[in-house]
């Protein structure tokens, strides 16, 4: 039981925008200029969580303090931690020989310091919908300390019109309904009504019925001395590989494969819409639009 635990949201703001071609994290969307994020934090106020964790990259830190430090003020705990390269690597490996940042467990792993309580984690710049919170935090609350949980959204509606998108997939699932593999596949794209994963071994084809992880996880505490120890160890196999990435679906393949815990599959996924190209914007602003026409928020978040 984790009621005595202040619940903690970490956001993931520290990523590079490569095909969005811009900050995405920090640029405006809702009707008064509120980023995507603004609305994750409303709704996880608003279901329970008491703290925020904003991982960021050094060269936006303080933009991202003078933006949202006012607006959580008196309604969250607010802290800052930067995901710079070298942080939790071993000492042999570094100077650290790379630009692109380690990934999404390293990410997670920069909010160590300041969190002793359960946590959920997300993408700064997707949007999950009041139900992903509201099931994470009623999981967190009475998970055993080794139970953690994906929120599931369907393959079918979280797809880019204007191209490939990376999705960790639920593929196998156990006899009692727990995660059994999560494959991160990187190129995923609507084909000819098709949904089609791109892989070095050719193309491949995917229900579009399946669950998938939006980066949207919730986690007990101890998962972050299982993060360091195979963070540690995916740097010392790909210390010499640039562009190698430790994601939170490899993290949980390995908690699994490992005997370290359960991945509890959520139903909390019931909206989810983001940005990976600069065209995903109109589409997002209106879609946002639509719920504060419909009462869904308020249209200024924090009056």
């Amino acid at each position: 039981m984790n009621q005595d635990k202040k619940l903690t949201l970490l956001v993931m703001a520290a990523g590079m925008g490569s095909r969005y071609g811009g900050i995405k994290q920090i640029d405006g969307f809702g009707p008064n200029g509120e980023t995507i994020m603004e609305y994750s934090l409303f709704d996880a106020i608003r279901a329970g969580f008491g703290k925020i964790v904003f991982i960021v990259r050094d060269e936006i830190k303080e933009t991202v303090e003078e933006m949202f430090l006012p607006k959580l003020n008196g309604k969250a705990e607010v802290f800052f931690e930067v995901q710079s390269l070298e942080r939790f690597v071993p000492p042999q490996f570094t100077p650290v020989n790379r630009k692109k940042p380690w990934g999404t467990t390293h990410a997670m792993l920069c909010g160590k310091p300041v969190i002793d309580g359960p946590f959920a984690v997300i993408n700064a710049d997707d949007f999950y919908g009041k139900e992903a919170f509201e099931s994470l935090a009623a999981f967190l609350k009475e998970a055993p300390a080794n139970h953690h949980a994906m929120v599931g959204y369907t393959l079918k509606n979280v797809l880019s019109d204007h191209g490939s998108v990376s999705r960790g997939v639920a593929e196998e699932r156990d006899a009692q309904g727990y995660l059994k593999t999560m494959n991160e596949l990187t190129k995923i794209v609507l084909e000819n009504g098709r949904i089609v994963s791109k892989e070095d071994s050719g193309d491949r084809e995917l229900s579009g019925e399946l669950p998938v992880s939006m980066n949207c996880w919730g986690f007990q505490s101890g998962a972050f001395d299982v993060a360091e120890k195979m963070f540690h160890e995916f740097v010392e196999k790909n210390n010499n590989n640039p562009t190698a990435e430790f994601y939170i679906a490899l993290l949980t393949n390995e908690i699994i494969k490992r005997d370290l815990g359960k991945i509890n599959i959520l139903g909390g996924g019931k909206t989810w819409f983001g940005v990976t190209y600069k065209e995903d914007k109109e589409l997002v602003s209106g879609q946002i639009k639509e719920l504060v026409n419909q009462g869904v928020y308020p249209s200024n978040l924090w009056k």
